[in-house]
């Protein structure tokens, strides 16, 4: 009997392994889900500048914000930056959907490997998701020249 007690105790270790590896493997997918959703609205936000200044005078004074430090240059000087930076992080984002497409097909293959079925709360889910529309927040643009 008592080679029964520890068999039972190490499979519980074993289950308790197993699910602490699941769950920093669903926290690892939600972190790349957030930085994702983070990147592309810095995306969103370096297209709004560029198209807010590209039709405008290339001579034309404008602000700039680097390292903290707000800084004066012209308008032909700061569009091919943020152009290359937006290009920058458009790269990024390809590369982390790629290790999130990895992370999905490594978290599958767990739950095929350990039997990992999620339960679901319907209830919860559409309570949190009314909730989560009602809170988005726009952009305000002001007049050109003030």
């Amino acid at each position: 009997m008592a080679s029964k007690a520890g068999g039972e105790g190490k499979e519980a270790i074993n289950e308790q392994v197993i699910a602490n590896t699941y769950a920093i493997m669903r926290t690892e997918m939600n972190q790349l889900y957030t930085k994702i959703t983070e990147l592309e609205m810095e995306v969103s936000e370096h297209s709004l500048v560029i198209g807010a200044i590209e039709p405008l005078d290339p001579s034309r004074r404008c602000y700039r914000m680097i390292g903290g430090v707000l800084v004066e240059r012209t308008i032909k000087e700061v569009l091919p930056a943020v152009k290359r930076n937006k290009e920058g992080l458009e790269e990024v984002i390809a590369r982390m959907h790629e290790a999130l497409e990895r992370k999905k097909k490594e978290i599958t293959e767990f739950e095929l490997k350990y039997k990992i079925r999620i339960r679901k709360a319907d209830n919860d889910a559409e309570d949190e998701g009314g909730k989560k529309e009602g809170t988005a927040q726009g952009v305000l643009v002001g007049p050109a020249g003030q």
